[in-house]
């Protein structure tokens, strides 16, 4: 089998790359990626030289460099990684987002069509569904919970799924999606929560919370969801979306602390900043579906996996101050220049 990995230089689709390149060391992986600020190609460094894996340099908005991907690899399974995904990103520039998220999927499924795929599956985020209430714990949501989207970057997620699921019924593309709670591990870039606070602890810089940090998160460990997201792809059904979560709700502030607590550092370095517009209040995925039809559940509790990823970070530290000072960009240049 050939994978079309497209956003596989971010955070979760590199991850997904070592998982599949490890789990499946007989099928070949292919990455597609823009290498924005986002992408690294560091994060794929360690597999550069496997002979079942190939880089390609494109954007997924790019049809004809898409369909050169496609005439050349002749992909059997394309999983869609490939996004802007920054909240506060899209609120400062939503036609990016649109034209990302939305656009991009489009003619990754016209490519999936024109080459007869046979799996597209779209990588999606429980944001679609919007937020639940902090005083209602019992509010789960299900793959039956209405999209309800609160912020530019979930409602171009929301339409990409809606498309996704159009085309599974207008031209019989077999597509699957997958949404999933917050993720945090290895290689994540360092604008989002977890990383942010262990690279600012780290460097004794202030730790910057929205509002008071009541707001709740439910947190999965990436090779969890690396795991759900194969599983979906062997053996989900087709035209299905399936939620993947990690039964392990915190409140931001929460989060901060354990971190502080872990790397000895004072809870002096918290700054709680303005809150971000149309902030959503609670996430929670109920993952009974995936569960009860494919046998998945997740195998690492936040306690573990949060000192792994903290470790991480501290054996990593090259890795992650070359993305901080913007030097990991050069990487590509210096790699495809020799």
């Amino acid at each position: 089998m050939t994978y079309l990995i497209t956003g596989g230089a971010g955070f979760i689709g590199g991850n997904f790359i070592h998982h599949m390149l490890s789990a499946h060391p007989d099928d070949k992986i292919v990455c597609y990626d823009a290498l924005t600020y986002a992408g690294n190609l560091e994060t794929l460094a360690p597999v550069m030289s496997n002979p079942n894996f190939a880089f390609v340099h494109g954007d997924i908005t790019d049809r004809a460099t898409v369909n050169a991907a496609f005439e050349t690899h002749r992909p059997d399974v394309a999983v869609n990684f490939a996004a802007e995904s920054h909240v506060d990103r899209s609120i400062d520039n939503p036609g990016l987002f649109l034209q990302t998220n939305v656009i991009g999927t489009q003619i990754l499924m016209d490519a999936c069509r024109k080459y007869g795929i046979k799996r597209y599956h779209q990588v999606s985020t429980d944001e679609v569904y919007g937020d639940l209430p902090l005083e209602r714990p019992d509010l789960l949501f299900t793959e039956e919970t209405p999209p309800h989207t609160s912020s530019p970057y979930s409602a171009s997620k929301a339409a990409a799924d809606l498309l996704a699921l159009a085309y599974h019924r207008t031209y019989k593309l077999p597509v699957t999606i997958s949404r999933c709670s917050n993720n945090y591990g290895p290689y994540h870039f360092p604008e989002k929560l977890i990383p942010l606070m262990i690279v600012n602890a780290l460097n004794d810089k202030a730790l910057p919370v929205y509002g008071r940090g009541e707001n709740v998160r439910d947190w999965l460990y990436v090779s969890d969801h690396c795991k759900a997201i194969d599983l979906i792809v062997q053996k989900g059904g087709i035209g299905e979306v399936y939620n993947i979560g990690g039964h392990n709700e915190m409140r931001n502030i929460d989060v901060v602390k354990l971190i502080l607590k872990e790397l000895g550092k004072p809870e002096s370095l918290v700054t709680y900043v303005t809150d971000r517009a149309g902030h959503d209040l609670r996430y929670a995925i109920d993952p009974a579906k995936i569960s009860r039809e494919l046998g998945w559940l997740p195998e690492t509790s936040f306690a573990d996996g949060i000192k792994l990823t903290i470790n991480w970070y501290l054996e990593n530290r090259s890795w992650w101050e070359r993305v901080i000072t913007g030097e990991y960009l050069s990487y590509y240049a210096a790699h495809y220049n020799n």
